[in-house]
């Protein structure tokens, strides 16, 4: 192709036709640019295809990892129920100073120390941010609520760890003190596996002096209020998880 066109000048010069020769070396050159232009716009197509395959790699990461939050936040909420519930009925015996089922108020005051951090996985949306490919995400809203969600998170693993402060000085402290841990463990596997052996004897004693410990019945109050506080903070999280999920769901079947 290249000795063609070479050929053509070599005729056009021979023949001193100038003015066909300009005519045709614009031309030629047009078809170069066109060439240069049409390679450009296919590997810019190219590289957008790269790009939004790993665009879409990471949104398939994020939803992965959100639908495990999803599971998590729901299962938390149970567990901070359940939380609310026992430290509730340790108050209620405080107030009435009346214990007629040591098994019962054992059940609960474990239940009351029970307790695990939520456990969130965000390594997709982190290994954007460190990797500086925060920006590959095209959706500005989907890219917005990663951002917000990350300080939920935060904001959610500040309050946990106030409250398992609260827990370390008011309920395990005065736990360890009085109770015979031991013997209340025992006793709170054999009731939560409905063993048919006799319960553990806990000590009527040892349930009093916990009874007579302001310091205990303080836990249990601010259990209560920062859990509720705690299960406000993951529904809002819920609620912003399923909808960030439906719109990455929306956001991979588009283009």
């Amino acid at each position: 192709m290249i000795k063609f066109f070479r050929k053509i000048r070599q005729n056009l010069i021979k023949e001193n036709k100038v003015t066909k020769y300009v005519l045709y070396a614009i031309g030629e050159i047009f078809l170069v640019v066109i060439g240069i232009l049409i390679a450009l716009q296919i590997n810019n197509v190219n590289e957008a295809n790269k790009t939004r395959e790993r665009e879409l790699s990471y949104l398939r990461g994020i939803k992965a990892d959100l639908s495990l939050n999803l599971l998590e936040l729901q299962k938390t909420v149970k567990a901070r129920e359940a939380h609310i519930e026992s430290s509730n009925i340790i108050i209620d015996y405080y107030e009435n100073q009346l214990v007629e089922d040591l098994d019962h108020f054992n059940l609960h005051v474990i239940n009351v120390c029970l307790w695990f951090p939520s456990d969130f996985n965000n390594n997709t949306f982190q290994e954007l941010l460190n990797s500086g490919n925060l920006a590959i995400i095209s959706n500005d809203s989907i890219k917005n609520d990663l951002l917000n969600m990350d300080i939920g998170y935060k904001k959610i693993r500040y309050l946990e760890n106030h409250i398992q402060h609260d827990l370390d000085i008011l309920i395990y402290d005065q736990y360890y003190t009085f109770a015979d841990v031991n013997s209340s463990i025992k006793n709170y596997f054999q009731q939560v596996g409905n063993s048919p052996e006799n319960r553990v004897d806990i000590g009527k004693e040892r349930v009093q002096l916990l009874l007579e410990s302001q310091k205990f019945k303080n836990g249990c109050a601010l259990i209560i209020f920062n859990n509720n506080s705690l299960i406000e903070k993951y529904n809002n999280m819920i609620s912003t998880t399923n909808k960030l999920i439906t719109r990455i769901d929306n956001e991979m079947e588009t283009k």
